[in-house]
């Protein structure tokens, strides 16, 4: 069958890698995609926004499926109008995609379907949002409530950086996506990453990771689209996974199913894990970024078949394969992200440190200049590597960072530090 995947960054990449291995595949197009992927795809340059010409393409080029990556088409509703050109899609509705491109619309579904989150309430207006603030205390966290690519999220430990992140959202610091804001308890616990593959119906939970969102080594800087992260997550433990599934990810389909809004996709429940047990932090409706680049590479099975099994509603019938091993993704960014950087800065290497063992890199932000692999946005290079244990994927991974050469370009050097420390109290 020939496929068509949505996207142009590193979990594209990372998709697009996995989906050309499937001996279902005849023909993989990508739109707009970037270099890398143009490895193991064919890219085509689509506006991915105009979606009667992704329709067009669809049956001019017979795709028989249109995997979508990125969140902002779903919220934008590809899938529906594909669908109703009669095109298969993968991925929600912009009705069901909701779960992502409104955090108040999410939290509202839990409050009512009593899905274990933190407690919360929305504003449109900067006075009664400060007089919250004030009544419950700090640090507390307030967030934009639609896409903010990553960034809409402020933990704020004074009442000044609560009244100044409640100001700039509201003046539109993050556009539309801050006319409403969400301000919610501060959680204490660890994060986690859990993705679960759903039919409308059912969920067939998929692997656990953890993720890096700020910029600079010991969890420091600005909030970011995240710099790296591993897979499995040591805190998700076989209970731990159970619970989330019985307590956050079946509700939600179940409160989906009841609003006349079934859920088809990835769901990626991003977690706290408190001394009460797992607390929905948001949802996000599609693979992570950089989570999914280290879920594709311990996952075992077909990706097209069980992404064909959630359209079929056959995940009953279904499980997943993994990998023993633990895969940790470095990412490399240019500098001056997640604030202002300049384009253009070429980088080399990328075939020594491509050929180590057990290591691949998937490209994001990158484009061919007269020839030459260059630059291109603020995360460039995803650089991943799989190994018995965290500690020696991280090593490897480390590795191939230092085989790139990019003056440019800045990574954290610490990325998997919790998993490498519990292994060592363990070892």
């Amino acid at each position: 069958m020939n496929v068509l995947l949505i996207g142009s960054g590193g979990r594209e990449h990372a998709l697009a890698w996995a989906l050309s291995a499937s001996p279902m595949l005849a023909t993989l197009f990508a739109a707009p995609g970037n270099p890398g992927i143009a490895e193991v795809a064919t890219c085509v340059p689509l506006d991915v926004a105009d979606h009667a010409a992704v329709a067009a393409f669809c049956k001019e080029r017979d795709i028989a499926l249109v995997v979508v990556g990125p969140e902002a088409p779903l919220v934008a509703g590809l899938v529906d109008d594909l669908t109703d050109a009669g095109i298969r899609a993968f991925g929600p509705t912009a009705a069901a995609a909701q779960l992502e491109g409104s955090k108040a619309f999410t939290k509202d579904l839990c409050k009512r379907f009593g899905i274990p989150t933190a407690a919360f309430e929305t504003f449109r207006e900067a006075a009664p949002a400060k007089a919250y603030v004030r009544a419950q205390g700090t640090p507390i966290v307030i967030k934009a409530d639609g896409l903010a690519a990553g960034k809409g999220v402020i933990i704020a430990q004074t009442l000044e950086e609560a009244d100044s992140a409640i100001d700039d959202m509201l003046a539109g610091a993050f556009g539309p996506a801050g006319a409403e804001i969400v301000i919610e308890a501060f959680m204490q616990g660890e994060e986690a990453s859990f993705f679960a593959l759903c039919d409308g119906r059912m969920a067939l939970p998929l692997a656990t990771a953890q993720d890096h969102k700020q910029a600079f080594d010991g969890d420091t800087g600005p909030n970011t689209g995240g710099m790296g992260a591993y897979s499995p997550a040591p805190v998700m433990s076989e209970d731990l996974c159970r619970q989330t599934m019985d307590e956050i990810i079946t509700p939600t389909l179940k409160a989906m199913r009841a609003e006349g809004i079934p859920f088809t996709g990835v769901l990626y429940a991003g977690l706290m894990i408190t001394e009460e047990g797992p607390r929905l932090v948001e949802y996000n409706v599609r693979f992570g970024d950089p989570e999914a680049q280290v879920m594709m590479m311990r996952l075992q099975d077909d990706l097209l078949l069980l992404i064909l099994g959630a359209l079929d509603q056959m995940l009953d019938t279904m499980s997943v394969r993994w990998r023993d091993e633990a895969a940790l993704s470095v990412v490399m960014a240019t500098r001056g992200y997640p604030g202002a950087y300049e384009k253009g800065s070429a980088i080399g290497g990328l075939e020594t440190a491509a050929a180590m063992d057990d290591v691949e890199i998937f490209q994001a932000g990158t484009a061919m200049q007269d020839g030459t692999l260059v630059a291109n946005g603020g995360r460039v290079l995803n650089v991943t590597a799989r190994g018995e244990t965290v500690a020696k994927a991280q090593a490897r991974a480390y590795a191939a960072v230092d085989a790139i050469d990019w003056p440019e370009g800045f990574c954290r050097r610490d990325i998997g530090w919790r998993a490498v420390a519990r292994e060592a109290e363990t070892a």
